[in-house]
């Protein structure tokens, strides 16, 4: 029999291990969060200063890095050729395609995760893309998802990949067929695939929101093997389902214009939905205890609201005022477009993709502070936030890396330049954070 001195070493022991691992895009459970070491909250990408390595990556990718033991993994694709494709960030409406892009290599890279040495870069596909990307998105918008013996990358168009962690080999692949996804009210615009691949019990969670035949499914992580797949009837979007388990259930939680909704993980089968926000979903589901955080934004509708986890039905409020015993709270203006929120403590923050930042308390929706992380007007912020539960981190599409102090409180502490764009969200491991930027995979971390 354990005593209770041993059962606490076992569990310091799995929270470390635990804390090691950013499996999936946003982390585990799509949290951004990794509270168990202090993050530096300044570095100096010229002089060195807390910057561990910095390692040179091909193509160009919006895939945020993802982390098992001691390996970094990130995906990416470019030009056959070498030659760079064109990116244009910053705050514009412009919703045409990108051109010029040739035949593209889509990849996956081991990286060491103590001196960023390449261990492995796979060569996963290599075609003329089936569809076109926005000015702002790249041909390799998904993050990849490990349990640690498994990765699976999402190449939108060009399929669903499953690879060996240890050497790169690939296992399986399967052609879900063309992720067209652009503005529906432009149906010839294209821009590109974004939603990531979640992994959860042995089994593949994707979301596929596009202009015609979307779907929501299940995988077997093993072998590719579909248990189930679900239609659904929405516009585009560009939003990670998150897998919650509350309230006695197991659900796929799904950010939406026409149907946001909870669904059976084992089945498929739809337990609540709602109608209405912003008509551009992009940000990802995030949970605590018996609430579901939404938010969505462009069009007439800006809501950040939380959501009962025992939901059932259709919750669409029949007023004006947005009640409905299923809706916690709900603000129609306040939300994100681009940025995924993040809950640290009692508080939610949301970023817009302005860099307005807003504290809301998680349980009442009560708004602490709303206030401006820059007053460059022309600056925009795509990735999420993370946080290691003492700061929060914003990075601008720029590569300026905003740094916050957690709390009630607003300040901005720190501005620390990564020299090159960023639009990906950073990943976090044993005091590092890991930025995956225009050209380079950067480890930002005290010195060792």
């Amino acid at each position: 029999m354990k005593t209770p001195r041993a059962l606490g070493l076992i569990l310091v022991l799995l929270s470390a291990a635990h804390a090691k691992n950013w499996p999936q895009y946003r982390g585990p459970a799509a949290t951004g969060l990794d509270d168990s070491t202090a993050l530096p909250t300044t570095w100096n990408a010229e002089t060195g200063e807390n910057i561990r390595w910095s390692a040179p990556i091909p193509g160009l990718s919006h895939a945020s890095p993802i982390v098992w033991g001691d390996r970094v993994f990130v995906a990416t694709a470019g030009n056959r050729d070498g030659r760079k494709s064109d990116l244009k960030v910053g705050l514009y409406g412009n919703i045409d395609a990108a051109k010029g892009d040739d035949v593209q290599q889509w990849r996956l890279l081991a990286l060491d995760k103590a001196t960023g040495n390449i261990l492995w870069n796979v060569l996963a596909h290599e075609s003329a893309p089936r569809v076109a990307r926005h000015t702002k998105a790249t041909h390799c918008n998904s993050t990849p998802a490990t349990d640690g013996h498994r990765i699976v990358a999402f190449f939108g168009s060009e399929g669903l990949f499953c690879f060996d962690a240890t050497n790169g080999k690939l296992l399986w692949k399967k052609d879900l067929g063309p992720m067209d996804s652009g503005y529906f009210q432009m149906p010839a615009s294209q821009w590109g695939f974004a939603t990531s691949p979640v992994i959860h019990d042995g089994k593949v969670v994707v979301q596929c929101d596009v202009q015609k035949g979307s779907f929501l499914a299940l995988y077997d992580l093993a072998d590719g093997r579909e248990i189930w797949r679900t239609e659904r009837k929405d516009v585009p979007t560009w939003s990670t389902p998150a897998v919650v388990t509350a309230a006695g259930r197991t659900q796929i939680a799904i950010n939406g214009w026409k149907h946001t909704g909870g669904y059976d993980f084992a089945t498929g089968n739809p337990l609540w939905m709602l109608n209405g926000g912003g008509d551009i979903p992009t940000p990802t589901p995030i949970a605590r205890g018996d609430l579901i955080y939404f938010t969505s934004a462009h069009g007439r509708s800006a809501p950040m609201r939380a959501i009962r986890a025992n939901a059932t039905g259709d919750i669409t409020p029949d007023n004006v005022d947005w009640k409905h015993p299923a809706i916690a709270w709900n603000h129609d203006r306040r939300g994100n477009y681009m940025q995924t929120p993040i809950l640290v403590g009692p508080h939610l923050y949301g970023a817009r993709d302005n860099g307005l930042l807003t504290c809301f308390d998680a349980l009442t929706g009560e708004v602490r502070y709303s206030e401006r992380l820059t007053s460059d007007a022309t600056m925009g912020f795509t990735s999420s936030p993370v946080s290691d539960g003492r700061h929060l981190y914003f990075t601008s599409e720029m590569g300026l890396v905003h740094v916050v102090p957690v709390g009630d409180t607003f300040t901005v502490v720190a501005k620390n330049p990564l020299g090159e764009t960023c639009l990906s969200t950073p990943a976090i491991s044993e005091g590092a954070l890991f930025f995956r930027t225009r050209e380079k995979l950067v480890a930002v971390g005290a010195r060792r």
